[in-house]
């Protein structure tokens, strides 16, 4: 394979940028994620192409965590094989420790001697200095939320990661933990990733509003919900999907005539909005303006091309958001795996 170069045209607004809440980092509107495709005991020619359009679409950021794989940390490894081909000054690299990562009673949820532990692998696997972003994976209700946010503010200070972020924490839990880091004089919580898309809207309970108050960004994780809202089930389960695996994140008896028959009336509006369905369900999580970025996966190069265009419509009207409203209204879906609230 030829040496990569990037287009040079890559920032001509093809995508748009957009602030952590109240804090100067911004991140493109939509992210590239490693949790799935990015595994495997060495880099292939498709992840690298799959990076390398990104880039050259405007996406800048690279979104991981410590046990992304399979196996475990080899999404991680392979990221640092693949971004050296990137300018490190141009990207923003994050990871996350929380779940489980090794045995034993160090190798999971928010303690400190397994953040700081699980921080100091990333780096090393990833092969850099730092991490643009570290996050608290999950809330852990058995350790000190003292305890967690310290660990990341040391991280923070000792120059391993730019900024600190956490993920899933509920309304509650995330204005405790934004005080505490005022209150401390602690690095401050710049951005939360939860879970949310058409079908799991959990965070505009509460959560939507709480991190717009606190000036704190949003980047939104399955807003494809595992791949339901794109065209992979319009007309039937495939084999190969998430929703045939009866060991994965997706169970087919989940596939209620009801929902199959809501994505199919959603294409439909999609069609009408000149849209594929996932660029219209990446473009609804982004209709808010709280939403900093969509987190997307992908296994192809084409696929970050269709699903980043989603950018170039992301306003709704009235009548739409009402049309979308009112085919959700019809459905009950299992309640998320990551909903905090």
């Amino acid at each position: 394979m030829s040496k990569y170069s990037p287009d040079k045209d890559r920032y001509d607004g093809r995508m748009p940028y957009r602030k952590c809440g109240q804090w100067g980092l911004k991140l493109p509107s939509i992210t590239l994620g490693f949790w799935h495709n990015f595994g495997g005991t060495q880099v292939t020619s498709l992840q690298k192409e799959i990076v390398h359009t990104a880039f050259d679409r405007g996406i800048t950021h690279f979104d991981l965590a410590n046990n992304y794989g399979p196996p475990y940390g080899t999404a991680e490894k392979n990221a640092g094989v693949i971004l050296k081909d990137l300018p490190r000054h141009e990207i923003v690299v994050s990871s996350k420790a929380g779940y489980d990562m090794w045995p034993g009673p160090y190798g999971e949820w928010g303690s400190r001697k397994y953040l700081i532990n699980s921080l100091d692998q990333s780096l090393n696997r990833l092969d850099m200095d730092y991490v643009d972003i570290f996050y608290s994976h999950r809330f852990d209700p058995e350790t000190p939320m003292e305890e967690t946010l310290s660990a990341l503010n040391s991280a923070v200070a000792q120059g391993k990661a730019l900024y600190a972020g956490i993920s899933s924490y509920n309304s509650e839990q995330t204005i405790q933990a934004s005080n505490m880091c005022k209150e401390n004089g602690w690095a401050p919580i710049i951005i939360h990733q939860p879970n949310y898309s058409m079908f799991n809207r959990w965070i505009e309970k509460s959560l939507l509003d709480s991190v717009g108050n606190l000036g704190i960004g949003v980047i939104a994780f399955c807003p494809l919900y595992q791949g339901l809202l794109t065209n992979k089930y319009l007309n039937e389960i495939p084999a190969s999907s998430r929703a045939a695996n009866t060991s994965g994140l997706i169970r087919e008896s989940e596939l209620s005539e009801p929902v199959l028959n809501c994505i199919q009336s959603l294409n439909k509006l999609a069609i009408d909005r000149g849209q594929s369905l996932a660029q219209m369900a990446l473009s609804w999580v982004l209709r808010d303006r709280r939403v900093t970025s969509a987190l997307i996966g992908a296994s192809s190069p084409e696929q970050v091309i269709e699903n980043s265009k989603c950018v170039e419509n992301s306003i709704f009207s009235d009548d739409e958001e009402q049309a979308i409203d009112d085919l959700l209204s019809q459905i009950t879906l299992p309640e998320s795996l990551w909903a905090g609230e």
